[in-house]
């Protein structure tokens, strides 16, 4: 079970792929996960509409700046994910609510605020990236797996702050944490 996502890993190398450009515009990008459709037959992020092939989706992040990929589940509730860019895990997706197949379909901003959908965050530097996705936990209906779900990812990129600017941000906070301490001992 363990080896599971490494299986994925090395059909989505090895096998159909299809990479989809993602734009840094803040906008979901759906995937959907069905060991049935899937070309491989596995739980790996897949295009559903070209013939399962697994699927990624690339971007790059210029100098100077950073990234925020946000990743949610949306089909039904319960699903969990492991997201990779590359080799390079980048992490899971939170442990959903519940494992009930409740769906809030493609409303991915409802699922993002609905703790019973999982969800990460992911802070990227600049560089190339290339993230695909396995479905590690499944919602389950009469305590059978459903392993079929579709989720989304989407980018933010900002530029870094220039260091004269957080040097700013940490004294600002440090005086108003100096004046709210100072006015606690006032009322006292």
């Amino acid at each position: 079970m363990k080896f599971k996502p490494l299986l994925a890993l090395l059909a989505f190398v090895a096998g159909s792929a299809s990479a989809l450009p993602l734009a840094a515009d803040g906008q979901w990008s759906a995937f959907d996960v069905d060991d049935t459709a899937a070309a491989s037959g596995d739980l790996e992020w897949i295009d559903i509409f070209d013939d399962g092939a697994a699927l990624s989706f690339d971007f790059s992040i210029a100098a100077g700046f950073y990234g925020t990929l946000t990743v949610v589940d949306g089909g039904f509730a319960g699903d969990r994910f492991l997201v990779t860019s590359g080799s390079t895990i980048l992490g899971k997706t939170s442990s959903p609510g519940t494992s009930m197949p409740d769906s809030v379909g493609l409303d991915f901003d409802a699922a993002l605020a609905d703790p019973r959908y999982s969800n990460a965050s992911f802070t990227l530097g600049a560089g190339t990236y290339s993230v695909a996705g396995y479905l590690i936990r499944s919602a389950t209906f009469a305590g059978v797996p459903l392993n079929a779900t579709v989720g989304a990812v989407r980018l933010t990129v900002s530029p870094v702050p220039e260091p004269s600017t957080a040097l700013s941000l940490l004294a600002g906070l440090g005086l108003f944490g100096f004046l709210r301490a100072r006015e606690r001992t006032r009322t006292r």
